[in-house]
């Protein structure tokens, strides 16, 4: 039998037909890593008095973040046992192998951290994400859900509590700037910032792993379950934006806050409906009732974290339709996201390049954003019809390989007696 009709046959033996979840699951992380560029790139405001949103930061600020986290959760669950999760020996070299990929994409992080670019990184949040979902990542189905709720209502509430204990120390607990290197001389200040007061906070953001965690329990191949993420998950994000707009504008929400924070930089209508990263969020209740984007409540988490479920049950039908076909529909997409680590890190190296520096005669920022998004496209494309790791991808296996090895064991011959 040659190696691919080994690879077809035990995922047969799973139960899981080939290439259906893994192309959905990585065209979603390919959709993830485009809206993410175009919220970097793109105009999330228009040029009025106003401020008035556009749709880029209307559609996509807040979510594309949320659906790569969800994402990794995702990943974290279909690589440690799937709808079975991993025990004993293999569970432990499994959470070795974790946690050192999670090193290497921190090292990556603050390594780029150290660059001028007007971007938020989120890699190493990403990896100290890893590194606290650890011990989770052995649960089961409805252990994950019921984690997942209690975390989404549990953790902003904690957040808003210590956040003012943080910003209120001299020299306060925040960076203002993407964490480097150098940062770990002030390791108070920066785990800090990551965990409470940042732009991604990870006491906030490990419900997102959580839920990715949940949903990669899921049995994915089956017919039903892509359609039951797309309706809850459209449910859900629906229900949650709703309940925070009728608490903001009808119950009086917004009023306030208006009141609270007088006059910000940015119409607080406007920061509402695109990013509240910025916003010192303490002192009123009210700030727990937003569901703006960044803003890390309850309701922001649910809304963005439906969504993400939404996408990714939309994919994986996509990946089902090309396999009907029997046409890879999703190759692109999926290649692309087969290699966030590299596309990503590439991303932030051409923006910093062009940081404060005049475009190109002829361009404009629409196209350097397309010809961003093309090029990715292309070389996923490329990388996946080829079976090829990405740079950045081949270093985060090779860690990931190094913390599963299982030593073999050298029996002693019993003595003879």
């Amino acid at each position: 039998m040659t190696a691919r009709g080994m690879t077809t046959a035990s995922r047969t033996v799973r139960g899981t037909p080939p290439g259906v979840r893994l192309a959905g699951i990585d065209a979603a992380r390919g959709l993830a890593l485009l809206a993410m560029m175009a919220t970097h790139v793109l105009a999330t405001f228009e040029p009025d008095p106003q401020l008035t949103p556009t749709w880029i930061g209307l559609a996509f600020s807040g979510r594309a973040a949320a659906l790569f986290a969800v994402l990794a959760g995702v990943g974290l669950a279909l690589s440690t046992g799937k709808q079975q999760p991993l025990e004993g020996a293999e569970l432990r070299g499994a959470r070795r192998g974790i946690a050192l990929r999670a090193l290497v994409i921190g090292a990556v992080g603050l390594s780029l951290g150290g660059m001028e670019v007007n971007i938020a990184i989120i890699l190493v949040h990403y990896a100290l994400l890893f590194l606290c979902v650890l011990p989770f990542v052995g649960l089961r189905l409805k252990r994950l859900a019921a984690l997942a709720v209690l975390w989404i209502l549990a953790a902003p509430a904690l957040a808003y509590l210590l956040r003012p204990w943080l910003l209120s120390a001299d020299p306060p607990l925040r960076l203002g700037h993407n964490p480097s290197w150098e940062d770990l001389a002030a390791p108070a200040r920066l785990l800090g910032d990551l965990f409470l007061t940042g732009y991604y906070p990870v006491l906030q953001w490990i419900a997102y792993l959580l839920v990715g965690l949940a949903i990669g329990r899921m049995a994915l191949w089956k017919a039903a379950v892509p359609f039951l993420l797309v309706a809850a998950g459209t449910v859900v994000a629906v229900m949650s934006k709703w309940l925070g707009t009728l608490m903001l504008e009808d119950w009086g929400g917004r009023q306030a806050l208006q009141a609270h924070i007088g006059d910000p930089a940015y119409p607080l209508e406007s920061l509402l409906q695109v990013n509240l990263a910025g916003i010192d969020q303490s002192g009123s209740v009210w700030w727990l009732a937003t569901s703006a984007p960044h803003s890390g409540t309850t309701l922001d988490l649910l809304h963005t974290s439906g969504a993400a479920a939404a996408v990714i049950g939309l994919c994986l039908l996509l990946g089902r339709l090309g396999d009907w076909l029997e046409l890879d529909l999703l190759l692109p997409l999926r290649g692309a996201g087969a290699m966030t680590l590299s596309l990503y890190t590439a991303h932030l190296c051409i923006m910093a390049a062009l940081h404060d520096q005049p475009l190109m005669p002829g361009w404009t920022v629409e196209g350097v954003y397309f010809a961003q998004a093309v090029g990715m496209l292309v070389a996923g494309g490329v990388f996946a019809a080829m079976a090829w790791r990405g740079p950045l991808e081949w270093a985060t296996h090779a860690a990931s390989q190094a913390g599963r090895h299982q030593p073999a064991q050298v029996r002693r011959p019993r003595r003879v007696r």
